[in-house]
């Protein structure tokens, strides 16, 4: 859920057992590789760490790091669990409102994510700020998160998730998760990021609420 970068998903034990071999060491080698450039990057800097000393520090191949992840923007970004934000939506009740829906998912992952790893939800969410290219990045993998949640909110709602209704109310979403996570990096990660999320899913079931053809 790379929009919402302070937000991480932990699989749970019963879902790591239905990965198989070759599944699990990959998964392993991932978070390997983005373990190591967090250390890194929290010791040097972002700028000052190189794929080269992020295969060095996980013990692989600079071409094995370029094969997890195009670019080192993406090893910051990506998540391991994305895929789970739609699973959880999908498994709300379909008559739920879908920003409510959304409110629920999003404040587990968030809970989840700061409970478990503070340090690396304000980590990212500061790079997003600071380096160009991480937040660059991020506006490029904006739409692949958006074309999720118009497959979702389509299901949902029976329209189609080409509709210009559903892809606007998706990108907006996610527009304003994105800054959501930089203000709350830009004000020294001082506010309970939940608060803030709940504070922008507010605003914008009212502001959709008001207008004519939101989902």
């Amino acid at each position: 859920m790379s929009a919402m970068t302070a937000a991480r998903f932990t699989p749970s034990a019963g879902r790591m057992a239905e990965l198989g071999l070759r599944e699990r060491k990959k998964l392993k080698t991932r978070i390997a590789i983005r373990e190591a450039t967090y250390r890194l990057i929290e010791e040097q800097g972002y700028d000052a760490t190189t794929v080269e000393q992020i295969a060095e520090a996980a013990e692989v191949s600079a071409s094995t790091v370029f094969r997890y992840f195009p670019t080192k923007e993406d090893i910051v970004l990506t998540d391991e669990y994305d895929p789970l934000l739609e699973d959880e939506l999908r498994a709300r009740p379909a008559d739920e409102p879908i920003v409510e829906s959304l409110r629920h998912v999003l404040r587990r992952a968030v809970g989840v994510g700061f409970t478990e790893e503070p340090e690396v939800s304000r980590l990212r969410t500061r790079l997003m700020v600071e380096v160009p290219a991480v937040r660059s990045r991020i506006l490029e993998s904006m739409s692949v998160t958006g074309r999720m949640l118009c497959r979702v909110i389509a299901e949902r709602t029976g329209r189609d998730a080409a509709d210009l209704e559903v892809r606007v109310f998706s990108m907006g979403l996610i527009g304003a998760l994105t800054e959501t996570s930089a203000y709350w990096a830009e004000h020294g990660h001082e506010d309970d990021l939940g608060d803030l999320v709940d504070r922008t899913l507010n605003m914008l079931a009212a502001g959709f609420a008001s207008g004519h053809g939101a989902p």
